[in-house]
């Protein structure tokens, strides 16, 4: 039985995101039941870590380190944001004492949204293409004949790529709210 588009990619994008909140919900339920709210105050220290250890596979990508397998950093990336994420929002939780780290919030939200229509819709691009590519290779097109049918398709993927040209100031807007969240914590923090 063949999938339809909406099954394939829209279904598991809204699937990740939703499975995000719920574990929010349940996660900060948790903590509120057994009276440990207070380790939520802590949780946005090893989520940030595990932002930052997830740019390990930009920082290869861009060739600025040698080390890690792409396919495996890419795969790292996703799991530390997803996890690292989770510890932020149930570090912030529902209360609203201040709206920087809320807009920290929005921003990171507006980023994950925006990394997981990159993640879904390129892969789904990228298979298109090679199915396309196989079934006109099968039908016995030349490679230049298969190169002028699919031009206007790696026109779009190509186009499609450039995702990340949004996807990267979106990072950099939460990154920059971020820093300046937790640097006033550190100016206001009650240092007993």
């Amino acid at each position: 039985m063949n999938k339809s588009l909406f099954q394939k990619e829209v279904v598991p994008f809204f699937l990740t995101f939703a499975l995000l909140m719920v574990a929010t919900i349940i996660m900060d339920f948790l903590l509120h039941q057994f009276q440990l709210v207070w380790i939520g105050r802590y949780l946005g220290i090893p989520g940030t870590i595990m932002i930052l250890l997830s740019f390990l596979y930009s920082l290869r990508k861009r060739k600025m380190i040698k080390i890690g397998n792409p396919k495996f950093l890419l795969n790292l990336h996703g799991f530390l944001t997803w996890f690292g994420v989770l510890l932020i929002l149930v570090h912030a939780g529902v209360h609203f004492n201040a709206i920087l780290p809320w807009l920290a919030v929005i921003a990171m939200l507006v980023n994950v949204i925006s990394g997981l229509i990159g993640k879904f819709l390129l892969n789904r691009a990228q298979r298109y293409l090679s199915s396309k590519k196989a079934d006109l290779s099968q039908q016995g097109l030349s490679a230049k004949g298969i190169e002028k049918e699919l031009f206007w398709d790696a026109v779009t993927f190509d186009l499609m790529k450039q995702w990340r040209a949004v996807h990267f100031p979106i990072t950099l807007v939460f990154s920059v709210l971020s820093l300046i969240h937790i640097i006033s914590i550190f100016l206001f923090w009650e240092w007993k």
